[in-house]
């Protein structure tokens, strides 16, 4: 006769398993990388252009962002006056210095 033939139901996959895990590692590794090639040097080229902006003051030669070369005579909080040759003085905000050059460095004015 005829015996009954009984289904068997498939084992459920295990939930939380350590594949789930080594599926998102190489995501999680290239993460790393892109924060030590690219996210961490910005923030460390942004912390020193601050500290280099604050600690501007009268005296310091420096160089704007637009090519312009002076001589820092006024600061206040928010900009700064360049004295760019005997007779012309500008005005430019202190975000603007893209660098302080060293002392001497302008001899014309």
């Amino acid at each position: 006769m005829i015996s009954i033939a009984h289904a068997q139901a498939a084992a459920p996959a295990a939930a939380g398993g350590f594949g789930d895990i080594m599926s998102f590692l190489p995501m999680i590794l290239m993460f790393i990388a892109l924060w030590f090639i690219m996210i961490r040097p910005q923030m460390k080229r942004q912390k020193e252009t601050k500290a280099m902006v604050d600690a501007i003051k009268s005296s310091d030669e420096v160089i704007t962002v637009g090519g312009v070369l002076g001589k820092v005579t006024k600061v206040t909080d928010q900009y700064i006056t360049l004295e760019i040759n005997a007779n012309n003085e500008i005005t430019v905000q202190r975000n603007a210095v893209s660098q302080v050059l060293p002392k001497g460095t302008l001899k014309s004015i």
